[in-house]
Parts: C-alpha cells; sequence; structure tokens
C-alpha cells in the first residue's frame, strides 16, 4: 500500500513537471516569435511570416536571417548554457549560491578573450572559432585556481569557501580587465565594455556555428550525469557508501560547467546572474530531482536570457541595453535575498 502511494506521488511529479517544461517550451516559443518582430526596424508578424517563407523583400530576408535570428538563437543557447552550468556548480559544491559569474568563471573567460583582443590587430577580424577555445582555457584556469583554494583535504569541497574564493577570484580579474582597457584603443574599449555589459554581440551565423559543438557535447553529458549528481548531493561520505567515485564525477561535471559557462561567454560577454536564477526557478517549479532540474533550469535560461535582450532592443531604441544588464537588474537583489536567507 505504501509502496503504490510512494509510485502515485512520484508520477504526479514527473507529469506536473512534464507540464512545467512544456509551458516554459510555450513561453520561450512565443519569446521567440515576439523577439523576431521587435526592433529598430519593426516588422509585422505577417511580413515575418512572409520572410520566413522566402516572400521577403531583399531588406527583410536581410534583418531576419542575418542580424535577428543569429542573436535569437544564441540568447536561447547561451541562457541554456549559462543556467546548467550553475544548476552543476550548485549540486557539486552543495551551495545554493554557486553560480559561473559569482565565482569568477566567466571573468576568467574574459580575461583571456580581452588579452587576445588587446594584441588582435581588429576585434572584427578574430578568428570566431578560436574564441570558445580561448574562453575555455580562462574558465578552467580561474575554475582550477578556485577549486584548489576552496577544497580542504578531509572536508572535500567546502561550500561557504568556495563562495568567498570564487568572489575573491573574480575580484582580482576584474582589476586585471580594468588595468588592461587602459592600454586599448577607443574601437576596442567600446567593444571590450560592451562585452563586459552582458551584450549578445557575437550575433552571427558563425558565432552559433562556433558554440553549437560545445553544447552539442555537453548538455548530453550533463543531462545523463544527472543521477550522480542526486547523489552528490547526499554529501561525499553518503555518496561514497553508495558506491559513486565522488572526486572523479565532481571533476567530471565541474569540467562540464567550466565548458559550458566558458563557451557561451565567449559570444555573450560577462552575463552573471542567469546560472544563479535559472536553478533557483527551476527548482521552485519542478523540484530537487535533476532528471527535472537539469532541463527545467536550461529552458528558464533560456527564457531569462530572450526576453531580456528583447526588452533591452526595445527600451530605449534606437540604443540598446545589453542583456547583461537588465539581468543583473534581476539577479543582484535576488542575490542578496538568497544571501540573507542563507545560513
Amino acid at each position: 500500500m505504501e509502496s503504490s502511494t510512494l509510485v502515485g506521488a512520484e508520477r504526479k511529479k514527473r507529469a506536473k513537471s512534464t507540464i512545467v517544461m512544456i509551458v516554459l517550451g510555450a513561453l520561450i516559443i512565443t519569446a521567440f516569435i515576439i523577439s523576431m518582430n521587435t526592433g529598430f526596424t519593426r516588422l509585422s508578424p505577417l511580413e515575418v511570416m512572409r520572410t520566413l517563407f522566402g516572400g521577403g523583400t531583399a531588406k527583410q530576408e536581410l534583418i531576419l536571417f542575418e542580424f535577428r535570428l543569429p542573436r535569437i538563437v544564441i540568447s536561447v543557447l547561451v541562457g541554456a548554457g549559462l543556467a546548467l552550468s550553475g544548476c552543476i556548480l550548485q549540486g557539486v559544491s552543495r551551495n545554493p549560491l554557486a553560480d559561473p559569474g559569482i565565482l569568477g568563471i566567466n571573468a576568467g573567460a574574459g580575461l583571456v578573450v580581452m588579452l587576445f583582443v588587446s594584441f588582435f590587430p581588429t576585434t572584427t577580424a578574430a578568428p570566431v572559432f578560436l574564441l570558445p577555445i580561448l574562453a575555455l582555457i580562462g574558465a578552467t584556469f580561474a575554475a582550477f585556481l578556485i577549486y584548489v583554494l576552496s577544497y580542504k583535504k578531509g572536508e572535500g569541497l567546502m561550500p561557504t569557501r568556495m563562495l568567498l574564493t570564487g568572489i575573491g577570484v573574480a575580484a582580482g580579474i576584474s582589476s586585471a580587465m580594468i588595468v588592461l582597457t587602459l592600454r586599448l584603443s577607443p574601437e576596442k574599449y567600446q567593444f571590450v565594455a560592451t562585452w563586459m555589459a552582458g551584450s549578445i554581440w557575437g550575433s552571427n551565423w558563425k558565432f552559433v556555428t562556433a558554440l553549437l559543438p560545445f553544447l552539442i557535447v555537453l548538455v548530453p553529458l550533463v543531462l545523463y550525469k544527472a543521477r550522480v549528481l542526486n547523489v552528490l548531493n547526499l554529501g561525499d561520505q553518503t555518496a561514497s557508501g553508495l558506491g559513486a567515485p565522488v572526486e572523479r564525477e565532481r571533476l567530471i561535471l565541474l569540467a562540464a560547467a567550466v565548458g559550458l559557462a566558458g563557451s557561451c561567454v565567449s559570444v555573450s560577454g560577462g552575463i552573471g546572474f542567469v546560472g544563479l536564477i535559472g536553478p533557483h526557478l527551476a527548482r521552485r517549479l519542478v523540484g530537487p530531482k535533476h532528471q527535472f532540474l537539469l532541463p527545467a533550469s536550461a529552458l528558464v535560461g533560456s527564457l531569462l536570457v530572450l526576453v531580456a535582450d528583447t526588452l533591452g532592443r526595445v527600451i530605449l531604441q534606437p540604443s540598446e541595453i545589453p542583456a547583461g544588464i537588465l539581468v543583473a537588474i534581476i539577479g543582484a537583489p535576488y542575490f542578496l535575498y538568497l544571501l540573507s536567507k542563507t545560513k
């Protein structure tokens, strides 16, 4: 009787999670359609549909296929990647405040990208497919530094120390980036300032192609490791008792989180708080099981970045507000709220 009750409760949770993810998917599609109609040059829904099926003018095709659609696709991909990265970091460290932006992983990726921009002749000629690799190197360096300083033998990865270390590393890297800006030309400085604010600057299909391989490899890996994350949340001793190779699995998941964050940051700039807000909102909607939490986090992150980027293009036309600023307006107060609630 008790087992049948548990099975029934599990089915209800699964059904609820499925409905939530369908609703999130529908909201993303709605935001996608609205974003295609939104911009300095307005396209009506009818014009968008006609252009999608090859009946638009040359100008409409240029606006939709070369400017808006790549940017919208990148917003969706980046939001999903950053939210998944944050969800992994929160699960591995058992720290609800973990986020690739707060911990300094995004800053590490940004530092290497900035170094490249500083010494490369022009920003426009930068090899697109090299940027995610450079960002990954910087993100890996920052993550390694944080891991080494946060890990304590016999106690494992300490959540509080990890957060404080990450904030310190992020502050140090940000200071180095500010010093580097002093040697930049006005053109490069404008590019770097926009990048640091979190603007979806890589808005063409080459950047989509550069980002996709990382997501195609890492997202299925992360979803496959959902059960491992559930076990790691029980604590190192319990996880070891259940037969999980804790350190190996933790390193694999951390590498996946760093890869997701670094590759996404290379085309989106320093968008913070997506990895914090996405998993938290998803956890409220579908619960703590990572089989549901991971895909729900990806959907929430995609919706958040897509809406932020769309609003940023509308609020101060013809100027734009970087998506990172709008996300930070929501994320910073939410981070302080979580900090006050966390023991």
